[in-house]
């Protein structure tokens, strides 16, 4: 059973129960026009806010996906680190989207990434076999090659960036992730039947990639709920707060 919670993160997580796995998509606070969100935080608050974030995840779930701008890659490292102390059972582990077509920059590199970043307790199982992709050796013909294909390795550049024409792109929102990488997510955290929390929910990407597992979906803005709901059939489970 899927759902979908309309409100702020922050006071709908203490709410809920533990989840097997948790996807965190947050807003990149670079200035980006959403629908009712202002996301633009000083760093200071970015940061507090992250942190709090951070420590709700772990209590609610046993494998954490967090991906996140790459101009908060130093921010965030400190975050993790802060988080392993508090929580020595669990483990970090960095990934990397990768682009092979980005903005130009006539003045430096243009970034050709995003980061993610997953923690996870040591307990928790990961499931590699269902996600393997076919090998170079595969690929080519080689003889030698492993029946079933490969584990791919953490810089992931079979996820292009979504541009403006992608079949995938959901133009009333600025931003979004694959599809594809968030089944990879969680086919590798989780099994069918399990439980998922998708914490900045968006255009409900969580929900369109996903289709065997439990998922618990929240959203701020009340416009992108609507849509949400609407698309998958789901009443919002929680009003919007009283301004």
């Amino acid at each position: 059973m899927n759902r979908l919670f309309c409100g702020n993160v922050l006071e709908v997580l203490p709410t809920l129960e533990r989840h097997t796995c948790l996807i965190a998509d947050p807003f990149d606070n670079i200035g980006l026009n959403y629908s009712e969100y202002n996301d633009k935080m000083t760093p200071d608050e970015y940061r507090a806010f992250m942190a709090e974030c951070l420590d709700l995840f772990v209590q609610k779930a046993s494998v954490v996906w967090i991906s996140y701008n790459a101009r908060w890659t130093f921010m965030m490292g400190s975050l993790v680190e802060d988080i392993l102390d508090q929580y020595p059972d669990y483990e970090a582990k960095p990934f990397t989207q990768t682009f092979s077509f980005g903005q130009n920059n006539k003045r430096d590199c243009g970034n050709g990434h995003r980061p993610i970043v997953r923690l996870k307790t040591r307990e928790a199982p990961l499931y590699p076999d269902a996600i393997k992709v076919p090998s170079w050796r595969q690929l080519n013909g080689d003889k030698r090659a492993a029946p079933g294909g490969r584990v791919p390795l953490d810089a992931w550049d079979d996820f292009p960036r979504i541009t403006g024409n992608c079949k995938e792109r959901r133009p009333h929102h600025p931003t979004q992730i694959r599809e594809g990488m968030v089944k990879r997510m969680v086919d590798l955290s989780t099994q069918p039947g399990d439980t998922v929390l998708d914490c900045f929910s968006g255009t409900g990407t969580v929900l369109r990639a996903v289709k065997d597992r439990h998922i618990t979906s929240i959203e701020l803005d009340r416009g992108y709920c609507d849509k949400i709901a609407e698309e998958h059939g789901l009443s919002v489970m929680k009003a919007w707060p009283a301004s």
